[in-house]
């Protein structure tokens, strides 16, 4: 099978190429290049070459051909114009989502679709063909790296066309591979942060795209001002640190956008403040439709939490997640994934209601 590798300079799309090499297939390593370096470059130093070097190595190690692919201008007006767009309307985007739809399966796959029969990623995610041809989305069965959150957007014509050859690994597991097959990057450690950021701070990404603006920061029972702040936009509800309030712990409630206003509480976690709806909107069903049940298991972020949560339908588009419990991080913006048993049904976008 002809296999477009995407590979990233780290130890898990390397072991992932040397899998797939081992299987004896046809394959072409690519690097994207989406870095914002040449913006942002007074931001810090940005690692792309030092990963590209390593990509380098692990290819020619592998004796596998590699092609570097500038995506930047489509990088920037599908994710980075959107993420701007959600922190400026006072939402808190999901980038590694939108990367994962539209540059390594979108912008990527369309370019090179017509060399290859599939796309390989080093995520820690697993997909199976279902016998009327159709592709589900399996978790790892490394719970804490289980990476299906960031692939609960994709479609499902993006889902037949991928494949994952370490899915069904540990971490340590693969850390074990990657020192089986000596690789020169065996060592090293685990990328962090948004993709596009590098060692960037997202707060200075921020600053260099919206700047400053000076706001109030009000007690959300009494309406006094307790500070300022320098843009909503720098805030998300429940937050707790970066604040440079005194006598806390406070936390971010509510974003009053049109007045640029931050409502802070002490009393977040009382138990009067319930927080166990969610509202949500466009839907992406995996299969096409939604499920005739209506309780999940639901993931509002990244991570090995989940919710069980029951769906209740309000529109064609729209709905709520009644939750079992409380979430203290219910954040507009952010998607909701949901989930049966090991497989990941789809997605929504949460909604200010």
């Amino acid at each position: 099978m002809k296999i477009a590798v995407l590979v990233s300079g780290g130890v898990d799309s390397s072991v992932a190429l040397n899998l797939l090499k081992q299987q004896g297939h046809e394959l072409t390593a690519f690097y994207l290049k989406i870095w914002l370096e040449d913006e942002l470059q007074y931001l810090g130093d940005c690692p792309w070459e030092e990963d590209l070097a390593f990509v380098e190595q692990v290819c020619k190690q592998a004796d596998i051909p590699l092609e570097v692919m500038p995506l930047q201008r489509e990088y920037f007006d599908t994710v980075v114009k959107y993420t701007i767009n959600e922190v400026e309307n006072g939402r808190t985007p999901n980038p590694d989502i939108m990367c994962n739809n539209h540059i390594k399966f979108g912008f990527f796959w369309d370019k090179v679709q017509a060399d290859f029969d599939m796309v390989a990623t080093g995520h820690y995610a697993q997909t199976e063909t279902l016998p009327n041809g159709k592709a589900v989305l399996k978790q790892a069965p490394d719970p804490i790296k289980d990476q299906t959150y960031f692939l609960c957007n994709l479609r499902q014509d993006q889902l037949q066309k991928i494949t994952f050859p370490i899915g069904h690994l540990s971490k340590a597991e693969v850390r074990q591979l990657a020192g089986d097959f000596d690789l020169p990057n065996k060592d090293r450690k685990d990328s962090q942060g948004i993709c596009f950021l590098g060692k960037f701070k997202f707060s200075e990404f921020v600053e260099h795209y919206l700047g400053k603006k000076p706001g109030d920061i009000l007690e959300f029972e009494t309406g006094q001002k307790i500070g300022e702040h320098d843009g909503f936009w720098y805030h998300t509800v429940g937050q707790r640190k970066g604040l440079g309030l005194s006598g806390g712990p406070w936390f971010v409630v509510k974003k009053d956008t049109a007045a640029n206003i931050i409502y802070v509480s002490k009393n977040y976690h009382d138990e009067d403040k319930v927080r166990n709806q969610v509202y949500v909107k466009d839907f992406n069903w995996f299969q096409g439709q939604a499920p005739s049940e209506t309780e999940f298991k639901v993931k509002l972020r990244h991570g090995e939490n989940f919710h069980d949560g029951k769906l209740e339908l309000t529109g064609e588009n729209s709905g709520i997640i009644h939750l079992a419990e409380d979430d203290q991080g219910i954040a507009a913006g952010q998607f909701a994934a949901f989930y049966k048993d090991d497989l990941c049904l789809g997605s929504a976008v949460i909604s200010n209601e």
